[in-house]
């Protein structure tokens, strides 16, 4: 990582959605899919997929803050889910898909608390977006990462979950490179 990368950390429900958004972001140079804020060390996707690990599905990325601001991410975070459910994004239900933004700074922070203040008259709900100091980043297993970019056409959850969020952001629908 040069000196002009940041990293941040995001949790939007499913990781595969979050992934395929962020990395259609200029600037966003790198995307992990993983998990964070649990207890157990080194947790598989079963762990989090029982609920009892504490870990929420999340994206690690790694962005040019020259090219794009944290606030410009923040605002792609809030446009790409729904931070009014707890524990919840559209069928997917458990503390592992928790809305949650990972601090990796003490300006990171600010700017979240700020950006959460800012948002929330656009929601008729509260916002129940954690907002949390980056603990342990664990990378999920690696059928995971880059998931809708390798299989937008193979598998029906890309077509009707992804797809259209991509379009309702007016991000490229086509699979990055």
């Amino acid at each position: 990582m040069t000196e002009v990368q940041q990293t941040t950390t995001l949790a939007t429900g499913c990781f595969w959605c979050t992934e395929a958004v962020f990395q259609r972001i200029k600037g966003v140079e790198k995307v992990v899919s993983g998990y964070i804020g649990g207890t157990v060390e080194n947790p598989t996707y079963d762990d989090i997929c029982e609920g009892t690990s504490g870990h929420a599905e999340a994206i690690q990325v790694t962005f040019d803050p020259k090219v794009v601001s944290f606030d410009k991410l923040l605002e792609v975070f809030w446009a790409s889910h729904d931070p009014t459910t707890l524990n919840r994004q559209g069928h997917d239900v458990g503390t592992q898909y928790r809305s949650g933004i990972f601090f990796h700074s003490e300006e990171q922070k600010k700017a979240a608390e700020e950006s959460k203040s800012k948002h929330q008259p656009d929601f008729k709900d509260p916002i129940v977006t954690e907002i949390t100091k980056a603990e342990t980043f664990y990378p999920a297993e690696k059928y995971h990462q880059n998931y809708f970019n390798l299989n937008a056409d193979k598998n029906p959850y890309c077509r009707i979950v992804i797809w259209p969020k991509l379009k309702k952001l007016g991000l490229e629908m086509k699979p990055a490179e």
